[in-house]
């Protein structure tokens, strides 16, 4: 700035006295503001590179987010999709993203739109990583009295919350798990859309994952009409998601407003992924309850075999709650009755043993247990305090506010965090690196975001997982038969969301609940569950040789 002269001006003050009590036109303080800021930048000595990194010396980025936040600014004029795989740091990117605009004087007011477990970490990140004065709504906050706000969609979207957002010339709008406003048919994509805003950020892992009007809708928010219409759109383009890769004029329209970055391309893999699958065996009386159990309930929903069985293979306590449940119903007490006597003697769990046994190996490291069931959950916390070894919860009826302590209690104080699913998103734990699937999920895109809780940008040791099964029951069947034919430990999933919709699946979870409802026999099942095994990895090779082809 020092090449701007400074000279003071004694007759000022006269003369505006004078143009005042003579009624002269005077200039508005917004225009001087506006002509000393076009000066300042003027005079830089050029508009290119980050100037926001001078002001973040205490960060250490990764070249592909300084790249990413370099092409948004200068080659996408602020309105992108991020969609980098899970963990490769589009937060850094998006923040890094805004505190280059704020450098340039080019962004005073911004909303980010996140989802609401995830509120307070925006805040903490933005607060202390890049000194952006971001605050999350509270209740009776008024919206344009604070420059930076960050909140759910759902809380912006509600009036009167509503009506006073779409009132306000936003700056600098962000929206987190973009992916939700894929369709265009709802209030989430209407509001967004709607809003007012000079530079947009979405941000997804997935930004396609069914449909290929998916991206239309998303990049329609972004630059409208740079697609089409949405009926000319789907004349030229039509609806398979292939299409994103084969049609090269297609290919080269969503690069304008893409961004994709994925671990092969960056140097994220300078820490390695351990996977351990832990065999374990029922005890002899765990075992006749998990036969005497899948005889028994035959004659139920083959959802309410499987659920039972599943619940035994995790805890006795779940098992029994949900037959208790069931048990109410006065025509199945008789039935039921045996079975919950029966669980009332089985001892310890085998899994809670081996849990014990694996943590006391770790000495005093840290680890993150997951779980399917919340019965499981309050049992081995209590299981585990029986050994001496503390720990915490973590599930989704807790509050924004208790959750974020219960990451503290185990950063600070406990050395393991008991997660249900909830945990498997919105909670970064870079400072832990071992992990234990209690319970595998049947769902593997569960299982990537679960790891991706721990295996993402900051952290600094190679990350440890280890999947418990127990031989001869339905963890077996999914184990040996799904997970390890398609490789899901050994590699970060990329494209199963391509293959399940190539596949004409919605959800596997509910494919795989379909054979064995659909199967008379165990053996029946294990076919069939091979036979999908066999087609996603046969559908996964074919997408390797053609990205191969096609390149990125």
């Amino acid at each position: 700035m020092t090449s701007i002269k400074v000279e003071k001006d004694y007759n000022f003050i006269d003369k505006l006295i004078t143009a005042a009590d003579q009624g002269e036109h005077l200039s508005p303080w917004q225009l001087f503001e506006m002509a000393y800021q076009a000066e300042k930048m003027r005079i830089s000595p050029e508009f290119s590179g980050l100037r926001a990194l001078e002001y973040l010396p205490h960060m250490d980025f990764l070249e592909h987010q300084v790249s990413t936040a370099e092409q948004v600014i200068e080659g996408m004029n602020g309105r992108a999709i991020l969609a980098d795989e899970v963990g490769l740091g589009k937060t850094i990117e998006a923040g890094l993203i805004l505190k280059e605009y704020m450098v340039r004087g080019m962004v005073k007011k911004a909303l980010l739109l996140v989802p609401a477990s995830l509120v307070n970490q925006w805040v903490k990140e933005l607060n202390e990583k890049f000194y952006i004065p971001a605050i999350a709504y509270r209740k009776n906050y008024a919206w344009d009295q604070y420059d930076i706000i960050v909140s759910s969609l759902d809380t912006a979207k509600r009036p009167p919350n509503r009506e006073a957002i779409q009132d306000i010339d936003y700056d600098f709008l962000l929206v987190d798990e973009a992916h939700k406003l894929k369709n265009h048919k709802t209030r989430n994509y209407d509001f967004v859309r709607g809003l007012k805003k000079k530079y947009c950020l979405l941000l997804s892992a997935t930004p396609v994952q069914n449909k290929l009007i998916e991206i239309f809708n998303l990049v329609s928010i972004l630059k409208p009409g740079l697609l089409g219409n949405y009926d000319s759109f789907l004349e030229q383009f039509g609806k398979d998601r292939k299409n994103l890769k084969d049609n090269y004029y297609l290919k080269q329209l969503i690069k304008k407003v893409m961004i994709r970055n994925t671990r092969k391309e960056t140097s994220m893999d300078q820490t390695s992924r351990h996977i351990e699958t832990v065999w374990m065996d029922f005890s002899p009386e765990e075992r006749k309850v998990y036969e005497d159990i899948y005889s028994s309930t035959k004659s139920l929903s083959s959802f309410s075999n499987i659920t039972y069985l599943r619940e035994l293979c995790s805890s006795r306590e779940a098992c029994f709650l949900s037959l208790q449940k069931m048990a109410a119903d006065e025509e199945k007490t008789d039935m039921l009755k045996p079975l919950l006597d029966d669980i009332g003697t089985l001892p310890h769990h085998v899994k809670a043993g081996k849990v014990v046994e694996l943590i006391q190996t770790f000495q005093d490291e840290k680890v993150i247990i997951f779980t399917e069931y919340r019965a499981t959950q309050l049992y081995l916390q209590w299981y585990l305090q029986q050994h001496g070894i503390s720990s915490v919860p973590f599930r989704g009826g807790f509050k924004r506010g208790k959750k974020d302590w219960m990451r503290q209690l185990f950063r600070d104080h406990a050395q393991v965090l008991i997660a249900t699913e909830a945990g498997g998103e919105g909670i970064n734990l870079q400072f832990c690196n071992r992990m234990i699937n209690y319970d595998l999920p049947w769902n593997p895109m569960r299982l990537e975001q679960r790891i991706g809780r721990i295996h993402r940008y900051g952290q600094e040791k190679d990350v440890h997982i280890y999947n418990f099964a127990i031989r001869g029951t339905i963890e077996e069947h999914i184990m040996s038969l799904l997970y390890e034919k398609i490789h899901m430990f050994e590699q970060v999933i990329g494209h199963l969301d391509d293959i399940l919709a190539e596949l004409k699946i919605d959800d596997l979870e509910s494919e795989i609940q379909s054979i064995y409802k659909e199967s008379s026999t165990i053996g029946e099942t294990k076919i069939k569950l091979d036979n999908l095994g066999e087609i996603i990895r046969q559908t996964q090779m074919e997408k390797d040789k053609e990205e191969q082809h096609y390149g990125n």
